[in-house]
């Protein structure tokens, strides 16, 4: 049986953010949220000293390669739609192992 982890790059834009506080407050509302809704493992993973900007990581393990794609493109949908940021960028791979 094969088992398939997907992995997400989630660039979000914090333009109107002016504070590391304000970024964190965002980040860690996001990341809760999406942990609640996808039981998904999900941190900020780059630029955590840049308040106009946030990079998550989010990472999904299963045995259904559908089912994870189907889960990846909620998440992405839910970040758009719930987020107080823009989505600037979203990137993702799965990869399969025996």
């Amino acid at each position: 049986m094969a088992i398939y982890v997907g992995v997400c790059r989630i660039e979000l834009e914090l333009d109107d953010n002016d504070s590391l506080k304000g970024k964190r407050s965002v980040v860690k509302s996001i990341i809760q949220k999406a942990r609640n809704s996808f039981n998904v493992a999900m941190n900020e993973v780059e630029d955590m000293d840049v308040h106009t900007r946030a990079v998550l990581g989010a990472s999904f393990v299963g045995n259904d390669k559908r089912v994870l794609d189907g889960v990846i493109a909620k998440l992405q949908d839910f970040i758009e739609r719930e987020c107080d940021a823009p989505l600037g960028d979203f990137q993702y791979s799965i990869e399969q192992f025996d």
